[in-house]
């Protein structure tokens, strides 16, 4: 059974994982605990209570949008049109990765301290290259296309993340759809 924590307790973990969320977007994955801290306006030792290791913070925050992102790609794996699915995963993991740099960081890199978002990335990679390749065999994706095409598609997007949040899913969008049109058969 999951220990329960005390409302002040529950409040303090709130706050480090927001603090931590946006840290991370703001400046990737580099933010120290400390500054974590700072930014939560709790002691050190309480972040380090709740998280023992930087890799259990990275994972705590990030836990929604890695839920979010299994989503995303399991849903466009199960559509019976691979080539629609596979539209439906660049668009919704543009918009997606537009809203938290720090995720789209903690998913491209193989940085120890995000291994359990590692461990997702390698996973979700797998899934969308048996997609990719269903998408091929319809004739809707390009024979020249690979998994690495799409890391490409996904790392130059981290742009829309600078834009004010008013215009985040707007751009993410146009620029799923342009990607979309690129990676047409």
């Amino acid at each position: 059974m999951p220990q329960m924590l005390r409302s002040d307790a529950e409040e303090n973990r709130d706050r480090i994982l927001t603090a931590a969320r946006e840290l991370f977007s703001e400046h990737g994955l580099d933010v120290t605990m400390r500054e974590v801290a700072r930014r939560a306006e709790v002691g050190p030792a309480t972040v380090y209570r709740r998280f023992p290791t930087k890799a259990d913070l990275v994972e705590a925050a990030f836990a929604d949008q890695v839920r979010l992102c299994r989503s995303i790609v399991d849903e466009g794996c199960a559509d019976p049109d691979p080539w629609r699915g596979f539209c439906s995963v660049v668009e919704g993991v543009s918009v997606l990765n537009g809203r938290g740099r720090g995720f789209l960081d903690a998913f491209m890199s193989a940085h120890p301290e995000a291994e359990a978002v590692a461990a997702h990335r390698s996973s979700v990679l797998r899934q969308l290259s048996g997609l990719s390749r269903r998408a091929k065999a319809v004739g809707g994706l390009r024979r020249d296309f690979t998994i690495d095409d799409l890391v490409l598609v996904i790392l130059a997007g981290r742009g829309v993340a600078a834009l004010p949040a008013a215009q985040l899913d707007g751009a993410a969008r146009r620029f799923a759809t342009l990607a979309v049109d690129a990676f047409r058969a």
